[in-house]
C-alpha cells in the first residue's frame, strides 16, 4: 500500500452481551483516499467506527492516527485526533442556524461577555466555501433539506479540523443530484488531504467513489481490495461468503382478481389516485422524491387524513380514520423510517414482532407470553433474524436484522393487503435478496402487495406492474413486460417532450 497511513486498526475485537461483535479486526487507510467500508448488515462496521469515533472501547487491539499509538476512550478524543463521523441520523439543531451549529459549543467570544456572531458567520462562509457549497450560514437548519443538512454537518466536522471524516450510509436518503453534488463534495475533501471512511450498501457507488475497499464478514476482516480492479460480483462474493446467482429472485405464482381497490384517493399531498391490486400480485410505485408515493400509503394506511377517495378489499368498502381501523380491515404498512415509525427501539425484539398483533396474543386482561414467545421465536427462525435472543432490544440489532423484525410484526399479523414502503432502504445485498424473498412467498400465498421504491431495478425485478407518480398525481401505469427505466422516468418528470415521445 503506497503513500501516507492515516490510519491502522490492528486486531480489533469487541463483546457484547451474547454477541461476539468484532474479532481480531484490521483495518488500515491512506492519506486522502476514499476508502468504502463494506460487509453485510451486522458483520461490524458500525461496532468498528463506533470504536474509531470515541463511542465505544475496545476489548483488545491497537490503534494508529497518523503513525502515532492512540487509545481513544470517548467522543472527545477522537476529535482531538481529527476523526469525525457523521451518522445516519444527522446530529444538528434544526432551530439554530447553519454557523450556530458548524460551531455548537465553540462560539467565539467578542469579549468576555458577548458572543461574536460576525466572526462566527464569516467563519461558516469560509468553510463552506472551501467546499464550494453555497448556502447562507444565518439560515435555520431545519429549513434546510437533508442533503443540505449533511453538509453542514461536513462543515461542522472540517470546522474541528477532522482529518478522517466516517460517513454512514451518505446517500440514502438523497436523490440523484444530490448524490452527485455530495460526490463532488467528497472529491473536493479528498482534494484537500482529508481522508474518507465510506460506508454504503450501494456498490455501484463505491466503484464510483472509492479507492480501495475492506470487506467485514461476521464480525472479522475478509478481505482488503482495488476498488477499481474488483467487479462488483466479486464485492458481493467476499460480503456473503457464497455466489448470489440470482439478484432479482423469481417464483410461480398465480395472480387472482382485483382484491384491493382505492379510488379518487385525496389527501392534502395526493389528488385523484385511483388503482387496483390483485391477489397475489406486485405492484410498485415509482416516483421522484416529493412525487407522492409514501403520502398515497399514510393515507391508505389512517396515517394522513383522508379528504375524498374509496377503499375497497375484496369488494368490501372500509372506513379508515386512523391506523387501528387499516390494521383491523388487514392492511399492514412496512413504513419507510424503521427506527422512528417501524420499531419501538426501546422495547425487545419479542414485543416489536406482536405489537400490531396484541388481540391474538390476550384474553380478558391476561397477555399469553408463552404464545407471544413461541411466535417470535417462530418468526426469528424464518426470517433468519440474527438476534441472541427474542428479548435482545431491536436498538442493538443491524439494520437489515431491524428491517426484518418490521417484516416479522406485519406477517404475524396476518395482513391480506401489505404495503412495504423502501424495503431494501440502507440493508445489504444479501439481506435485500431475503426481503424480495419473503415479498415473494406472500404474494404467491395469495396477498395484494405494493412496493415504493426509489431504485427503479429494484421495481422491474420484483413487480408485476408499476404506477409512477409526479407531483402528488399518477401519471401512468405499466406492465412489467413493457416498462423500462427511461419508460418510468419520462412519467416520473410528467414532461410533455417525454410523453409526447412515448406516444409517437
Amino acid at each position: 500500500m503506497n503513500g501516507e497511513i492515516a490510519l491502522r486498526m490492528q486486531s480489533i475485537s469487541k463483546h457484547f452481551t451474547g454477541v461476539q461483535a468484532l474479532d481480531k479486526v484490521d483495518l488500515t487507510v491512506r492519506k486522502a483516499e476514499v476508502h468504502a467500508l463494506l460487509g453485510e448488515n451486522g458483520a461490524g462496521k458500525s461496532t468498528l467506527m463506533k470504536i474509531l469515533s470515541g463511542a465505544y472501547e475496545r476489548d483488545e487491539g491497537e490503534i494508529e492516527v497518523f503513525g502515532s499509538n492512540v487509545n481513544i476512550q470517548n467522543p472527545k478524543q477522537a476529535e482531538s485526533l481529527g476523526i469525525s463521523i457523521i451518522y445516519q441520523e444527522l446530529n444538528l439543531i434544526p432551530q439554530l442556524t447553519v454557523a450556530e451549529n458548524i460551531f455548537l459549543s465553540r462560539y467565539k467570544m467578542k469579549n468576555k461577555f458577548k458572543i461574536g456572531w460576525k466572526e462566527i458567520d464569516d467563519s461558516a462562509e469560509r468553510i463552506l466555501k472551501e467546499l464550494d457549497v453555497i448556502l447562507d450560514p444565518q439560515i435555520k437548519v431545519g429549513k434546510l433539506g437533508i442533503a443540505k443538512q449533511q453538509m453542514v454537518e461536513v462543515a461542522k466536522a472540517l470546522s474541528l479540523d477532522a482529518r478522517i471524516i466516517i460517513m454512514d450510509e451518505p446517500t440514502a436518503p438523497l436523490t440523484d443530484n444530490e448524490t452527485e453534488n455530495l460526490f463532488k463534495m467528497v472529491n473536493k475533501l479528498k482534494s484537500n488531504g482529508v481522508t474518507v471512511i465510506y460506508i454504503s450498501h450501494r456498490l455501484e457507488e463505491i466503484k464510483r467513489i472509492c479507492d480501495n475497499a475492506t470487506i467485514m464478514r461476521d464480525g472479522k476482516t475478509i478481505v482488503q481490495v482495488d476498488v477499481k480492479d474488483t467487479s462488483i460480483d466479486e464485492i458481493i462474493r467476499h460480503m456473503v461468503g457464497r455466489e448470489l446467482k440470482e439478484k432479482f429472485p423469481k417464483v410461480e405464482k398465480t395472480i387472482g382478481d382485483t382484491y384491493f381497490s382505492v379510488e379518487n384517493l385525496t389527501s392534502e399531498k395526493i389528488k385523484d389516485i385511483t388503482f387496483s391490486v390483485k391477489s397475489g400480485e406486485i405492484l410498485g410505485f415509482s416516483g421522484l422524491v416529493g412525487a407522492g408515493r409514501t403520502e398515497t400509503a399514510r393515507a391508505i394506511f389512517g396515517l394522513d387524513k383522508m379528504i375524498e377517495g374509496t377503499i375497497k378489499i375484496d369488494g368490501v368498502e372500509l372506513s379508515i380514520k386512523q391506523p387501528s381501523d387499516a390494521i383491523n380491515a388487514g392492511i399492514g404498512f412496512v413504513t419507510e423510517d424503521r427506527k422512528t415509525e417501524g420499531l419501538v427501539l426501546s422495547m425487545n425484539v419479542r414485543e416489536n414482532v406482536s405489537l400490531a398483533s396484541l388481540k391474538q396474543f390476550t384474553r380478558g386482561f391476561h397477555l399469553l407470553l408463552r404464545d407471544e414467545r413461541d411466535a417470535a421465536i417462530d418468526y426469528v427462525k424464518k426470517l433468519n433474524i440474527k438476534t441472541p435472543s427474542i428479548e435482545q432490544l431491536t436498538r442493538n440489532l443491524s439494520g437489515g436484522n431491524q428491517q426484518k423484525v418490521v417484516l416479522a410484526k406485519w406477517l404475524i399479523s396476518e395482513s391480506r393487503v401489505l404495503i412495504f414502503d423502501e424495503p431494501t432502504r440502507g440493508i445489504d445485498v444479501g439481506a435485500k435478496i431475503e426481503v424480495y424473498n419473503i415479498i415473494n412467498s406472500l404474494a404467491k400465498a395469495g396477498k395484494a402487495i405494493i412496493v415504493i421504491s426509489s431504485e427503479i431495478p429494484e421495481l422491474l425485478g420484483i413487480c408485476d406492474r408499476i404506477l409512477v407518480m409526479a407531483r402528488g398525481k399518477k401519471t401512468g401505469e405499466l406492465l412489467i413486460n413493457e416498462a423500462t427505466q427511461e419508460r418510468i422516468m419520462a412519467l416520473a418528470t410528467d414532461t410533455e417532450k417525454h410523453l409526447e415521445g412515448m406516444r409517437t
